[in-house]
């Protein structure tokens, strides 16, 4: 009976928890699907079929792209040996750690009329105007997919090589004996048996994708996103935004149904021969040198160009970058972060633990609920949160009326909601990281602290907690740094009072002043790198 009633709370926990954390996405489809909206309305007739058909092409644009990096580069650094793959392999996760914003302005301001690359074109080749020659514009949807594409490939880069890496070397051995050329393998085998996890990293950029703001809206591309916060702002309608919002829902959702059933009948089986040391192809010659270049260019573009500018612009600006509104902004940030970070990570490692000791099937939904809220691109998880925190605070002055009393917008107009936001969409980053190191635990320590007559509690705080010290960590860095970045949610729910390191940097990039905001720049690239450092140094061990 004991054992039942202490089971009893943390379900009650888990439930309440997983709830909570899923009920913005129930409140958004329920908002959405009310009554007609007369600015929604005018909306669908005019532009937001345009909005629509420019978020599918620049989805696909983008996975398409992360493909013709990620792919080759996965497979280079997985099967090949050729000089500098050691420092790629880490190296090439870089970008990461850059916005999409600073890549983009980096680039717009080196390849502009009055910038540097042109600059020198015109004077090697005696060009006087733009008449005299042609150059293509940055400022498109293109150019948004370049961008983006070059920020989000290393997704798709660690799932793919990560995923070759744990395939039997034996197959692609035996496609050799076959006859098959290494790039005819690579085409026939390591794509094929890695499908899933292709189609995992693609999901993930998509969802990515679909999210980014900043980046789209300095390129003046409308698309979903953009719509959301215009609507907001510009019609002051919440109820057509949520339905927009609505409308990237069902985007996502017949994506990921769509991909299901093109792949309802296939299955793959084999037996995994963990990380092989060794590499099957010794690129030598003209391949070795092509192999290195493909690296070097994809890593100078993709970051060390940007980073490079961004230095140059701190160091040149440095007494107008280095002020009191970079501490300020840096310590809003940080300490929205660490409080987001410390949540999450209890609250996950709580829920999981309530799926170790239940063992049932359905323990693991709280989980999942709670984790929806990373589906939501940022715009639309702020209409998510706003909608149920402003039924309840209307409810709560309601009812403090007869006492003369009133709470304000303590809810939607401070830092709470900010914080909400945030657990809500970055939840399922610490889920995912401190379930994996869950798994890792051996059951048989459970029956021993249960053997020592040690409670569910105590075995969790004397016995899981010391093992998951490595999981949480990764956890709380994960979550540390998507909070440092996160931009979207931060432009629409942020008090008056309230600026971040994101929202200020990227309001000098939208007036074309970021060597103002280069230092605020440059730590967020910085702060970035951190879990990367972990990631490749736990790979490191675990190889």
């Amino acid at each position: 009976m004991n054992s039942q009633f202490k089971l009893s709370k943390w379900q009650l926990f888990a439930w309440s928890t997983g709830l909570l954390l899923s009920a913005p996405l129930f409140f958004l489809i329920y908002e959405s699907l009310q009554g007609d909206s007369e600015v929604f309305s005018h909306l669908w007739d005019t532009v937001l079929w345009d909005y629509i058909t420019n978020t599918v092409l620049l989805i696909f644009g983008v996975c398409l792209l992360s493909c013709a990096i990620a792919l080759p580069l996965g497979w280079l650094s997985a099967y090949c040996a050729f000089p500098g793959k050691k420092q790629f392999e880490w190296a090439l996760m870089l970008p990461l750690a850059m916005p999409t914003y600073l890549i983009a302005y980096v680039y717009t301001d080196l390849l502009d009329y009055a910038g540097p690359v042109q600059i020198t074109l015109r004077d090697w080749f005696d060009w006087h105007s733009p008449t005299d020659y042609w150059f293509f514009d940055i400022r498109t949807l293109p150019g948004a997919i370049v961008m983006i594409a070059l920020v989000l490939y290393p997704y798709l880069f660690l799932i793919f090589k990560t995923a070759l890496r744990e395939q039997s070397f034996k197959l692609v051995q035996a496609s050799q004996l076959m006859g098959l050329s290494p790039w005819q393998s690579f085409f026939k085998v390591s794509i094929v048996l890695s499908r899933g996890s292709i189609v995992a990293a693609l999901a993930l950029i998509s969802m990515e994708t679909m999210a980014d703001y900043a980046t789209v809206s300095y390129f003046a591309v409308s698309t979903l996103t953009t719509a959301v916060y215009d609507t907001w702002f510009g019609y002051y309608s919440l109820t057509a935004a949520a339905k927009i919002s609505g409308v990237m829902l069902l985007l996502l959702f017949l994506a990921l149904m769509a991909e299901r059933f093109s792949r309802r009948n296939q299955a793959v089986f084999e037996r995994q021969s963990g990380v092989n040391s060794e590499s099957l192809y010794k690129l030598k010659g003209k391949h070795a040198w092509l192999a290195t270049s493909f690296c070097s260019v994809i890593l100078l573009i993709a970051f060390i160009i940007p980073m490079l500018v961004l230095l140059n612009y701190a160091i040149t600006y440095f007494d107008k970058a280095w002020n009191t509104a970079f501490f300020s902004y840096a310590w809003q940030s940080l300490k929205v972060a660490i409080i987001v970070s410390l949540a999450s990570i209890i609250l996950a490692t709580l829920i999981v633990f309530y799926q170790r000791v239940a063992k049932q099937s359905y323990s693991l939904l709280p989980g999942r609920l709670a984790s929806t809220g990373y589906a939501l691109p940022g715009t639309v998880l702020a209409i998510a949160v706003l909608l149920p925190l402003s039924v309840l605070e209307n409810s709560i002055n309601t009812a403090l009326e007869s006492y003369n009393l009133d709470i304000g917008l303590l809810l939607t107009g401070s830092i709470i909601t900010i914080i909400l936001a945030y657990i809500v969409r970055f939840y399922a980053i610490a889920h995912g990281a401190i379930e994996s190191s869950f798994v890792r635990i051996s059951p048989s320590l459970d029956m021993a602290s249960q053997s020592m007559g040690k409670s569910q509690g105590q075995t969790l705080r004397l016995v899981h907690l010391p093992l998951l010290r490595r999981g949480l960590l990764t956890a709380a860095l994960l979550v540390f740094i998507e909070c440092m970045k996160e931009l979207p949610a931060a432009l629409l729910l942020r008090p008056f009072d309230f600026e971040s390191l994101a929202t200020h940097v990227f309001q000098y990039v939208s007036d074309e002043q970021l060597e103002l905001a280069s230092i605020s720049a440059l730590f967020i690239v910085v702060v970035g790198l951190i879990p990367l450092y972990f990631i490749n140094r736990s790979m490191e061990q675990r190889s």
